[in-house]
């Protein structure tokens, strides 16, 4: 099974999350290619051409409850309904929300003064859904039952907020997650969040819109907004805080409410609208297209604390980095960091495709692990500490025989082993993420008689998020994007009418690919549909 396309009209291409499994707890996995853009044709999800019924959103149960509307269950489309995306419900159409993003004359004015729909269209989860693959080993857990193609209610701006117009969104690994219900149902977080304040109420509903990446433009913002305008094109980082306690001031990450925007709240960017907290935002860099501004933000911003930051691996030039996925959505940004950074990536990939990518990245040190036979488990139960051996002696052929001073590891249980046993005297583990099982097991006295140390990465703060994204977009400005650190890598998207398709599933699955931020984009309707 993989993860198939997700249709979400014009306003966000279709995505398509798909791959060959790469392990037994996370199958859903796919691969980048090298930054490409392949733009899919208008999105049409039905053969109609009569105009579509304007769709209005149920009313709230209570008037005064404007902040919070009492639990109500979504509308879910048709997968035959007249063709998506061109209305929002209430009437304002598609085509005036983009004629002003792409106009050079539209003002700030101009959109603040568009209204507001009454409702959009999301990619949710629901919440009477989360026993549906009870039983299920994950890999025969199907996202395509569990997600759904909605229509629900504009939330309310609150202080410190902002609406933001989707143009582009992409799918990482929270989608995944949230899809299958695992480790744990996202409802769980939305009701814990829900019990924070009064505003944050409206979060704990019975569905969930999902998405933790986007690129689009700023439609209003709440009270006490400064920075940002209607108007702004932006990307959104997905750190959420409320930095009451004085824990959070020295490191956002640390804020005891500190979650993730659209997989521990509600209202994510899988969206034709989306709800952030205005300190989210940052400059979408002037020379990527939607899709690829839309790519980076998660998994750029998550690289750059793990390897680079000095609450990660404090990375210098020379150091041997040793990096598992590396054509992926985390080991691309990895990968690019290092070699910017002077130091000396060796990319673990696991086919040629995938090596060629990382050749195309400027990597010339990589380890095909599938070619050249690594089994470092014999069994579920016992690994194999001649393969970690045989492993290491693998590397230093890469290194003029030293050791790694860096591992950048994220699939976990299957590689956890070997990553501590590689690791040089006084070297560091950075894990995040364990996308092939969260129970770790190593060998305890390679870690505790040699020095080395175990760093646990999330995400990333205020700071190194915008750090990270500085890389990519301040080289526009200064005329160089030919010297940009960085360069989003983008999956291809497919046209809606592929959702739910097996076949389609089974072509991809074929690629086997690792998972990268997928782009999506809005594109205004073809003429007469």
């Amino acid at each position: 099974m993989a993860l198939s396309a997700l249709p979400l009209g014009t306003w966000c291409h279709t995505l398509m999350l798909s791959g060959r499994p790469a392990c037994r707890d996370h199958p859903y996995v796919g691969c980048p290619l090298k930054p490409r853009l392949v733009r899919p044709d208008a999105c049409v999800t039905g053969t109609s051409r009569a105009p579509p019924r304007r769709r209005r959103a149920p009313p709230f149960a209570e008037p005064t409850a404007h902040l919070h509307p009492a639990p109500q269950a979504p509308r879910r489309i048709p997968q035959d309904s007249a063709p998506a995306g061109r209305f929002f419900a209430g009437g304002i159409t598609v085509k005036e929300i983009l004629d002003a993003i792409q106009s050079q004359d539209a003002q700030s004015a101009d959109f603040a003064a568009l209204p507001l729909p009454d409702s959009y269209r999301a990619i949710t989860v629901h919440k009477d859904e989360t026993e549906m693959f009870a039983g299920l080993d994950t890999r025969d857990k199907d996202p395509r039952k569990s997600l759904h193609l909605d229509d629900v209610p504009v939330p309310e701006l609150g202080p410190g907020e902002a609406l933001v117009a989707v143009m582009a969104s992409s799918v990482n690994y929270n989608s995944v997650w949230t899809s299958i219900f695992e480790p744990l149902s996202t409802f769980g977080f939305l009701e814990r969040y829900g019990k924070v304040s009064e505003l944050t109420k409206r979060h704990d509903l019975p569905y969930h819109v999902i998405g933790s990446d986007l690129a689009g433009v700023v439609l209003r913002t709440g009270p006490g907004v400064n920075s940002w305008k209607p108007g702004d094109e932006v990307v959104a980082h997905c750190l959420s805080v409320e930095l009451e306690s004085s824990d959070g001031h020295n490191d956002t990450m640390l804020d005891p409410e500190q979650r993730i925007w659209g997989f521990e709240t509600n209202f994510g960017g899988l969206a034709e609208i989306a709800l952030v907290k205005s300190n989210q935002l940052m400059p979408k860099p002037g020379h990527l297209s939607w899709e690829e501004a839309a790519a980076p933000g998660l998994v750029n911003s998550t690289a750059y604390r793990q390897l680079v930051s000095r609450n990660g691996a404090d990375m210098k030039q020379g150091d041997n980095v040793l990096i598992w996925g590396a054509s992926g959505g985390l080991g691309s940004y990895a990968t690019q960091f290092a070699l910017a950074g002077g130091a000396n990536p060796i990319c673990v990939v696991s086919s040629e495709q995938k090596a060629d990518i990382c050749r195309s990245m400027g990597a010339e040190a990589i380890i095909d692990r599938s070619a050249e036979g690594y089994r470092f488990w014999k069994d579920e139960r016992t690994q194999d500490p001649k393969e970690w051996k045989r492993f290491g002696k693998r590397i230093r052929e890469f290194t003029g025989g030293e050791d790694i001073d860096i591992v950048f590891e994220h699939p976990g249980r299957e590689t956890f082993g070997a990553s501590v046993y590689v690791t040089r005297k006084g070297g560091t583990i950075t894990t995040c993420a364990s996308t092939s099982g969260y129970m770790h097991e190593y060998d305890n006295r390679y870690l505790w008689m040699s020095l080395k140390r175990i760093i646990g990465s999330h995400f990333a703060n205020y700071r190194e998020a915008w750090e990270a994204n500085r890389l990519i977009s301040s080289m526009t400005a200064l005329g160089r994007v030919d010297a940009a650190v960085v360069e989003p890598v983008v999956q291809r998207a497919v046209p809606t009418p592929m959702f739910g398709s097996r076949r389609a599933s089974r072509r991809r699955a074929r690629t086997g690919c690792h998972l990268a931020g997928a782009g999506a984009r809005r594109s205004p309707p073809e003429s007469g549909t």
